[in-house]
């Protein structure tokens, strides 16, 4: 999946509470743009802030709640390659399946998460699992690039496949639903995910009234993205569903606060303070580093994998 060249925010930029780590923009989902025939997503990353602000997170892609008619083949996006990042899939509503030339695949089902690391280089296929692309229904997903550092762009590549029921669970206090812990550590709950380098990725399934207090290294990039309801960071203006809020890089925890029943993505990680040079589906560290993986896709060192 790509990201939209459209940007968007609230204009009503919230106030820095002192003591808490600053709010630096909300943004609204930018106009939704269709990735293949399957995905229909709002591009938040890189578009909105750039590839670097939210180093090690380059890409986000948003496919907010769509309800996708019944058909008889099913809709994705066909072969294509990745090299030097990392994707994850992260499903909310529907199913997805997925295929690549190393001969890995599978079903993302909701609440699963699939982390692929392409790294060297794999090719790659995702569409509406079979089932779910007969009978139609409400389809909702995230999908992220994790940049790799230099050190690791050419490692092998490999799957992490982890179900909802894998995913660690950490209480919130005062019966404000739970943390759910995809990568990193809440409050001492590690999440199953193995990672390059430090990444935290939570949802926060939240019951109204619930707040749950989060504090990364001030040098973490950042960000929340509403997936349902509205919620309030550091006692801030509502933020509403499909909103992307972008903390700032200084010291201090932040509250998320659900004003109803809401779901939250929490983004945090060390940046990766190397070049990065982009095109298409690689990112690599030099324009040197993209020829050759041009050249080695066109050379069929990909490997093969039938559309």
């Amino acid at each position: 999946m790509n990201a939209s060249n459209m940007t968007g925010h609230t204009g009503n930029e919230p106030v820095h509470n002192p003591g808490y780590r600053p709010i630096e923009r909300v943004i609204a989902p930018p106009r939704a743009h269709m990735v293949g025939d399957g995905f229909r997503v709002h591009g938040f990353l890189p578009a909105t802030v750039g590839m670097q602000r939210m180093s090690p997170f380059i890409v986000m892609d948003y496919n907010s709640k769509w309800d996708v008619p019944a058909g008889t083949a099913p809709r994705g996006v066909g072969v294509h390659p990745h090299r030097g990042f990392e994707t994850v899939t992260i499903a909310y509503k529907g199913r997805v399946a997925h295929h690549d030339s190393s001969g890995g695949g599978g079903v993302i089902g909701e609440g699963d998460v699939q982390w692929m690391t392409a790294a060297s280089g794999v090719l790659h296929k995702e569409y509406h699992e079979e089932e779910f692309s007969k009978k139609g229904g409400i389809f909702q997903m995230v999908q992220l690039w994790v940049n790799l550092p230099a050190k690791d762009k050419m490692s092998p590549p490999k799957y992490q496949a982890i179900t909802h029921a894998q995913m660690a669970q950490h209480a919130l206090p005062d019966n404000g639903g739970s943390m759910e812990v995809i990568a990193g550590n809440y409050h001492g709950t590690q999440g199953p995910a193995t990672t390059f380098t430090p990444v935290h990725l939570y949802n926060a399934r939240m019951n109204k009234g619930g707040k749950a207090e989060l504090d990364f290294p001030a040098h973490f990039n950042t960000a929340l993205l509403v997936i349902e309801g509205s919620i309030r960071v550091n006692g801030s203006e509502p933020v509403p569903t499909d909103h992307f809020v972008l903390m700032g890089n200084a010291p201090g925890k932040f509250v998320i606060e659900a004003r109803e029943q809401a779901v939250v993505l929490v983004l945090g990680g060390e940046p990766i303070n190397e070049p990065m040079v982009a095109h298409g589906p690689f990112v690599m560290n030099t324009r040197e580093e993209i020829i050759q993986a041009m050249e080695d896709f066109n050379q069929g060192k990909f490997g093969y994998l039938e559309d």
